[in-house]
């Protein structure tokens, strides 16, 4: 009894099973004619009644049914007599049925690239990755949403637990301030954007969140259409290392290896960074490197950061229009759903407009080529370094949405930055604003500095 004849004799004597599958079965997986027939006529009956039908009324159908040669016909009809009650455990036949589906999209998938790869004169080349990847992804989701009244105990469990063994919803920071907002970190299934001037520091946060995350135990991918990987590779190094940049070559091998493998023990994440020419990849592009990872490296990252949004390319759409709102929301959305998807928080960056340079104060209305950036991210925070907190190394970042949290509070705080080792820290509650950075705010530095400069002395020393 092959696979398509326990599918079909079970969409007929067994409804617990039909109504499960049925919403992810096509006809053109039944390569057999008879077979695709059969469903085909399965399938009207279900649409029309809203039941599953019995072998006489698919008889029936069939004989009401036009365009068929007399030995289709007759073979049909002989498959359909053919079919009887067979038992099978029911989660044995789903997964069994899944697999199937699979293996059938992929095999369609495969015959359509070949045809596009030989016609010479097919504009679609550049859609083979996209339908292998689709066929990749065919599953049969059995989740129909979430019950509020029967599952709220999950629904407790997700707001009370936040042990990371536990509950792996949250992704923390290991800044007091980037906590308090997000409620304990950034959630799965969710995009969040830093919004800055160039040079400003935008990938400097982006690769101190990564490194601090892969200390504290979390799988991180990092992407970059900026820079090189050895680049993104040679920022976590300095702050991981505690060494600045300039400094990193005067290491030696011994030492910087020694470092390497205390890292190893100390926690059990990992990270990987690729790169990308810029424009050039988009969600589609991430969504096959994380199944790579997974198939290669048996590595699923825990978040993802993405250097920078702006210049991703998006699968729908060209900008062959010169509508940057349009291309830049459809990025914007493709990530958000790719995050959804992988069930990871995605955390990037973007640009702001020309007016916004010239801004004391920036808001959302500031964000360069598209407000659909903003309209479509869960966490959007504006960063800015005033004349005042330039010679503090501090900068100053600004709530300008959030899902996560009543936005109104802590809308505005200051946060630490040392540029040279890559690394965000903490500000002490007296230096959190503007009109205290240059006095309770500057002697917070001072003590903060001497501490680290003092830590450092004693690190550096080993590797020399």
């Amino acid at each position: 009894m092959t696979t398509e004849n326990i599918i079909l004799s079970n969409l007929i004597y067994n409804e617990e099973f039909g109504r499960k599958v049925v919403p992810f079965l096509k006809e053109e997986y039944f390569t057999n004619i008879t077979e695709r027939i059969t469903y085909e006529l399965i399938n009207e009956y279900v649409k029309k009644y809203n039941k599953f039908p019995s072998t006489e009324a698919i008889l029936i159908e069939l004989d009401n049914s036009t365009g068929f040669n007399e030995n289709v016909y007759k073979e049909t009809k002989l498959l359909i007599k053919s079919i009887q009650n067979s038992k099978f455990d029911i989660e044995w036949l789903i997964d069994t049925s899944e697999k199937w589906c699979q293996k059938q999209a992929t095999h369609l998938a495969l015959e359509k690239i070949i045809e596009i790869h030989q016609d010479v004169n097919n504009t679609h080349k550049g859609e083979m990755l996209q339908i292998l990847m689709d066929a990749e992804a065919v599953s049969f989701d059995s989740s129909v949403g979430h019950d509020f009244l029967e599952d709220s105990e999950e629904r407790y469990n997700l707001y009370t637990k936040i042990n990371k063994l536990d509950c792996k919803t949250k992704v923390p920071f290991n800044l007091h301030y980037l906590n308090e907002i997000t409620r304990g970190g950034v959630s799965q299934k969710t995009l969040n954007i830093i919004m800055g001037a160039a040079g400003l520091g935008k990938t400097a946060c982006l690769c101190s969140f990564a490194a601090s995350q892969l200390e504290a135990g979390y799988n991180v991918l990092y992407i970059t259409l900026e820079m090189a990987e050895e680049k993104i590779a040679e920022r976590i190094d300095a702050n991981l290392l505690d060494i600045s940049i300039n400094d990193l070559i005067l290491v030696n091998e011994n030492g910087y290896k020694n470092r390497i493998e205390n890292l190893k023990r100390k926690t059990n994440g990992r990270l990987f960074i690729k790169e990308y020419p810029t424009t050039s990849a988009g969600a589609s592009h991430f969504r096959y490197l994380i199944r790579e990872l997974k198939i290669k490296k048996h590595f699923k990252p825990d978040i993802v950061y993405i250097d920078y949004i702006n210049i991703c390319s998006s699968s729908r759409m060209t900008l062959k229009s010169g509508n940057s709102y349009l291309y830049i929301k459809s990025i914007c959305e493709e990530l958000r759903g790719l995050a959804v998807e992988e069930k990871v928080p995605i955390i990037s960056a973007t640009q702001i407009n020309r007016e916004g340079f010239k801004s004391s104060e920036i808001g959302m209305e500031n964000v360069a080529e598209s407000f659909g950036l903003a309209a479509t991210c869960d966490l959007f925070l504006g960063i800015q370094q005033p004349e005042e907190l330039i010679e503090l190394n501090q900068m100053m970042f600004t709530q300008l949405k959030n899902r996560y949290n009543d936005m109104n509070k802590n809308r505005k705080f200051i946060i630490g930055i040392d540029k040279s080792k890559m690394r965000l820290y903490d500000i002490e509650e007296c230096g959190q604003t503007l009109s205290n950075a240059n006095n309770t705010g500057n002697t917070t530095k001072k003590s903060t500095r001497a501490k680290r400069e003092k830590n450092h002395e004693q690190q550096f020393n080993q590797f020399f």
